[in-house]
């Protein structure tokens, strides 16, 4: 009997956990260093607003009485600007476009209505709608809608200058503190979304054909049918990285030091045309990586390279052209190019040898906006070249990797 109401009080625990779970603060990912970027950005551009409003006010008609240096709802405006500048709901157009119009909302209604307590939430209610319907939702609008029917007489007074002067101007000025302050603190701002569409006719990548592609995301937001407080280019990263980390879990943490060829050919910036092709013919390459004297890469020279300057696409009269292309010139003055250095692609692609392969997958399979790159050069800690991958090289390692994983039961 006592074990039996000892599991009884057990489960009643368990299911008053489960029912207070959802109202308990969820963990907090945001690192220490960046709660404190966003406390002080916050401070100094609340503080930079409030200081130049009344300057400004006063400059464009000379008297500020009417009007307040700062309006409460600004407070809320930097908890998005400074905090999760990345949010749909603090940019630009968001927070300036949100703003404004719920103060417009907002002093419309209160003209009309007589009765601030119908007119409070209608004000809310269509500033709410407008922003939707002008693509600018932004939290902190409600509270200045409310603002507008709610405030004292001197509001009421100002009328629509409240929402031309007093919210506009505290909107513009700490909008332009945020974009100073993210991008002076590392953090890109505005957040500029990224075409998760590829060009019209453009193959798709072959990671996109057997995994996670763009279009899926796509579909699965508009299904989805709600609001993100998180730009779409930003939620394709994580779960794209969340991919990598299951990889790495699934196939374990190979290197490419691991997998890499320790003794490729490499060539100089001066190797002649002649003996790239060579190289790359006799020893059955398709890319050489480029070196300077003090072993690093400042380029890859490939057969892609020799097909697009010696316009080798074009058939008719190919030995010809390949064999004028390559012979050096016997003049003193030339536009041909004649060493390694004027073909080659540059910057080079390059990973460390620390770097876990399932990193490389992205980049060998390509995308519709970049080709696959079938071979890239490995650098060690001192960035000095070290090795190369090839797509095959990477094919083997999770091969065997595949063939390692124990067997389902």
């Amino acid at each position: 009997m006592a074990e039996q109401a000892q599991a009884g009080k057990r489960g009643i625990g368990n299911t008053l956990r489960g029912w207070l779970a959802p109202f308990l603060p969820h963990p907090n990912t945001a690192s220490r260093t960046e709660q404190v970027r966003a406390g002080v950005g916050a401070l100094l551009g609340l503080l930079a607003t409030a200081l130049l409003t009344p300057l400004l006010v006063g400059a464009l008609q000379g008297d500020t009485s009417a009007l307040s240096f700062l309006i409460a709802p600004m407070g809320a405006s930097a908890v998005l600007l400074f905090g999760v500048p990345a949010s749909p709901l603090a940019q630009p157009w968001s927070v300036f476009g949100g703003n404004v119009i719920s103060a417009i909302v907002g002093v419309s209604v209160a003209r009309l209505v007589g009765a601030p307590v119908l007119a409070a939430p209608l004000a809310v209610g269509a500033a709410i709608l407008c922003m939707f319907l002008l693509r600018c939702l932004h939290p902190p609008g409600g509270a200045v809608a409310l603002t507008a029917v709610l405030a004292g007489p001197a509001v009421h007074a100002a009328g629509y200058q409240f929402a031309f002067v007093q919210v506009a101007l505290n909107t513009a000025l700490l909008i332009g503190a945020a974009i100073a302050y993210n991008n002076l603190t590392g953090r890109r701002y505005p957040h500029r979304q990224q075409s998760s569409l590829p060009p019209a006719g453009a193959a798709s990548a072959p990671v996109g054909r057997v995994g996670f592609a763009a279009g899926d995301l796509d579909a699965v937001l508009k299904r989805y049918g709600q609001v993100l407080d998180v730009s779409r280019d930003d939620l394709e990263t994580i779960i794209v990285a969340t991919e990598m980390q299951a990889y790495e879990r699934r196939f374990g943490v190979i290197t490419c030091g691991a997998i890499m060829a320790h003794k490729a050919i490499t060539v100089e910036f001066g190797t002649s045309l002649l003996d790239a092709w060579h190289l790359l013919r006799t020893q059955q390459v398709r890319a050489l990586p480029v070196l300077n004297k003090a072993r690093r890469v400042i380029g890859v020279v490939a057969h892609s390279d020799f097909l697009r300057h010696a316009e080798l696409d074009q058939y008719h009269g190919l030995g010809a052209r390949l064999q004028r292309f390559l012979m050096p010139y016997q003049g003193s003055h030339s536009d041909k190019p004649e060493v390694v250095g004027q073909i080659m692609t540059a910057p080079a692609v390059t990973v460390r040898a620390t770097t876990p392969i399932v990193e490389l997958v992205a980049l060998m399979s390509g995308s519709a906006a970049r080709p696959a790159i079938h071979h890239i050069a490995v650098i060690d800690e001192e960035d000095r070249y070290a090795g190369m991958v090839s797509q095959s090289d990477l094919l083997a390692a999770l091969y065997e990797s595949r063939l390692q994983e124990p067997a389902l039961v």
